[in-house]
């Protein structure tokens, strides 16, 4: 069957790849057609500007104030970001990547009102993810923080953090769900543009509450906690005004947010595989982080340096990956599986190109960047050695995002869960609690880190290519 034809504008912005500002025109690309490498950097430019300009520099500085307040303070700030946060995400994760796939799906076949319905969907889930979040931070911030630290003046310093920073987590999950929608419909610049307010004010905010400017009181650790959620709320308007005042390709209206139990139960069908799948991941970086609090104070800093520096090259390969998820998704709804290859082969290359360089600077540089956050010099040791390890999976890892992205994009959630849980369980784990009980010490948890993520990206990369997913997840016809 051909693709459906394109739905009417109702809001009467016609065709902007011809007309209109470049803004516009990145916005309204059609990925169905023409250059596929135009339309890998159209997606994954403004997303990287997103990632390393924007939120990037963020968690540089934000890092860098965390290490003015103490070694204390940047501990409670790493054991609760890098682990309970990225776990309460994962209730978003899933569901955004769900909804990108329907959203591009949706685009692809031309059926907008029917991907403005989803994203409507998902907002409403979103909140009842905020309420639980919410509730967490207020009541259980102490036992959820002695989960991942146990250094009294750390958990006292991370249970204050959380209990400011959780309730502010509603910017930074429906900022992550509209993203979510707009990228699946292909508008990768209005995201960057909420970001471009964010950071910058958050920054400021984090400064002056944190050590007392501009005639604000010194609050230290929860200066920073209320300095991130003030510039949350500031991208969180900007994006929610596009979405529901018809500033970006999808436009949101009261109708969208009637409750529609079979659109949600649709979403959570597709939703709880990739959440699991993250989990796999979150798991071992949790596991790590109690693993290094238990070894010493000055591995949990250097392991919470080391995820930091390495997020840098992520959040350039993850913008692509995700690229290529529009790709595929956009043109299996179209009902070109060709196209939707070609897509993938083409972000592996970009992959690689922008991948190596990092990593080969990460390790050139490990001793340099770690300077930068602190002068214990048995931190730097290890956060130094840390990195030649994460070198080497950076070299990687474009690959393998590229992978399970482009999988989940075809519908295919239940592989890249399975692969992720069984190395988890099975390799990353086991071996972890076994090389540090020997001499190895904290490099026996770089050692089992490196294992772990290798064999998984091998094992993703190698069930790509063999293309079952394009005979088991082909578009309805």
């Amino acid at each position: 069957m051909p693709p459906t034809a394109p739905a009417p504008d109702p809001d009467g912005r016609g065709d902007a790849s011809s007309s209109g500002s470049l803004w516009t025109r990145w916005r309204d690309h059609d990925h169905t057609q023409g250059s596929l490498l135009s339309s890998i950097l159209v997606l994954a430019v403004p997303s990287i500007l997103t990632s390393v300009a924007a939120m990037g520099l963020f968690q540089m500085v934000d890092l860098y104030f965390l290490g003015q307040l103490g070694p204390e303070s940047l501990a409670a700030a790493g054991a609760t970001n890098q682990t309970l946060r990225q776990i309460i995400f994962l209730l978003t994760m899933g569901l955004m990547t769900a909804t990108q796939m329907f959203v591009a799906r949706s685009v692809g076949e031309g059926a907008i009102e029917r991907a403005e319905h989803m994203a409507g969907q998902t907002l409403l889930m979103g909140t009842v993810v905020w309420l639980v979040v919410t509730l967490l931070g207020l009541f259980a911030a102490e036992p959820l923080v002695s989960l991942v630290a146990t250094d009294p003046t750390v958990i006292e310093l991370g249970t204050s953090y959380v209990r400011i920073a959780f309730p502010f987590l509603a910017t930074a999950i429906f900022v992550q769900l509209g993203t979510a929608v707009l990228s699946g419909a292909g508008d990768t610049t209005t995201p960057m543009i909420a970001s471009f307010v964010q950071a910058p004010l958050a920054l400021v905010f984090e400064w002056a509450l944190a050590f007392g400017h501009f005639g604000l009181p010194a609050m230290g650790i929860d200066g920073i906690a209320l300095g991130t959620g003030i510039g949350g709320l500031a991208g969180l308007v900007v994006l929610l005004s596009a979405l529901f005042r018809g500033g970006a390709r999808v436009h949101l209206r009261a109708r969208h947010l009637r409750p529609d139990p079979a659109a949600m139960a649709t979403l959570l069908r597709f939703s709880w595989q990739p959440a699991l799948h993250m989990l796999a991941r979150s798991t071992i970086v949790v596991f790590f982080m109690s693993l290094a609090g238990r070894l010493g104070g000055e591995v949990q800093a250097a392991y919470t340096i080391g995820l930091r520096i390495e997020m840098l090259p992520i959040m350039v390969a993850f913008p692509i990956a995700n690229a290529c998820a529009t790709m595929v998704g956009q043109n299996l709804g179209a009902g070109s599986v060709s196209r939707a290859w070609r897509s993938i082969r083409v972000s592996f290359a970009v992959e690689l190109a922008a991948m190596w360089p990092a990593a080969i600077a990460i390790f050139l540089l490990r001793h340099t960047l770690v300077d930068l956050f602190t002068e214990d010099p048995e931190v730097a040791r290890l956060a130094a050695e840390y990195l030649v390890y994460s070198s080497i999976i950076l070299g990687f890892y474009g690959l393998y995002f590229a992978s399970f992205r482009s999988l989940q994009a075809a519908g295919d959630m239940n592989s890249p869960m399975i692969i992720s849980i069984t190395v988890a369980a099975t390799l990353g784990i086991p071996l972890a609690l076994y090389l540090t009980r020997t001499d190895f010490g904290a490099t026996g948890m770089w050692i089992a880190n490196l294992a772990y993520a290798l064999v998984n990206a091998i094992l993703m990369i190698g069930w790509l290519l063999s293309g079952r997913w394009t005979r088991r997840h082909r578009p309805p016809s």
